[in-house]
């Protein structure tokens, strides 16, 4: 069992998707969870109050608009003052789909800031402290689209592989950090390919009644042209793979791009 007491994680976006089963995973190994995205008072209450059900010690909201580097200046220094990121996920993302004709600028600003840029201010701010610590992790959720292209998602695209570049750069520059009995610092990243978050829903609901309400039927025809699993990936699975490499255990495992996509980038 991976025990993360006396630590605290900063999961942007998690709220709600991937990002709250991974701050459900670590709240269940022990750690704080510092609580970041876009919610009304009664969702933060809701979400920090389940963490906290789930073993957190504390599970508090810190807000901040990824899009600005003043206001991730500010997130970064709030969770410093309650005591820093141990474990930091850079979850939070956007997308919108558009040829690249037609794709607005202010999209395209928008999420390479949110999808890249914010990664890169975050853990400016953090892999320093956690290199004088000797213990760090950081996970960024990339996607299956940062090792592959695809049509219409140019921005998504291109911010997803540049997360994954990023991160590789900053487990070179960290990889002798600590040690093996501290845990070092270690910087991944995680690749869903399909997920069933509340985002696809509908596209679910949809193929599901194509097949005749039969659900494991309707979700195979939707996603075996990808995925040739034919199943989609439960959020928990990318919270469990994000705890192991959270593991003291995991020190030696940085650098890389997991995957989790049924073999879609193995073909």
């Amino acid at each position: 069992m991976t025990d993360l007491s006396g630590k605290t994680a900063l999961v942007t976006g998690s709220v709600q998707g991937i990002g709250l089963a991974i701050a459900e995973a670590l709240a269940g190994a022990g750690a704080r969870i510092a609580v970041h995205g876009i919610a009304g008072d009664a969702q933060i209450h809701e979400v920090c109050e389940h963490l906290h059900k789930l073993g957190s010690p504390q599970a508090e909201f810190f807000p901040g608009d990824l899009r600005q580097p003043d206001r991730i200046d500010e997130l970064m220094e709030a969770v410093a003052a309650w005591g820093g990121a141990d474990i930091l996920v850079n979850n939070a993302g956007i997308q919108h789909t558009a040829p690249i004709r037609d794709m607005p600028r202010a999209q395209w600003d928008a999420i390479l800031a949110i999808n890249l840029s914010a990664a890169f201010h975050t853990m400016q701010h953090a892999l320093p402290v956690m290199a004088e610590r000797g213990f760090g992790r950081v996970v960024n959720i990339a996607s299956v689209q940062g090792l592959i292209g695809s049509v219409e998602k140019a921005p998504y695209v291109a911010a997803k592989h540049g997360l994954v570049g990023l991160s590789k750069v900053a487990a070179l520059e960290y990889a002798r950090a600590g040690s093996r009995e501290s845990g070092g610092v270690t910087v991944n990243c995680i690749c869903p390919g399909w997920t069933e978050t509340t985002l696809l829903g509908p596209q679910i609901d949809a193929a599901v009644a194509a097949h005749g309400g039969y659900r494991e039927e309707g979700i195979a025809a939707m996603v075996t042209g990808k995925q040739p699993s034919g199943r989609m990936s439960d959020p928990s699975e990318m919270g469990r793979l994000a705890l192991w490499l959270c593991d003291p255990a995991s020190h030696n495992v940085t650098g890389t791009a997991i995957p989790v996509d049924g073999g879609w980038t193995a073909q």
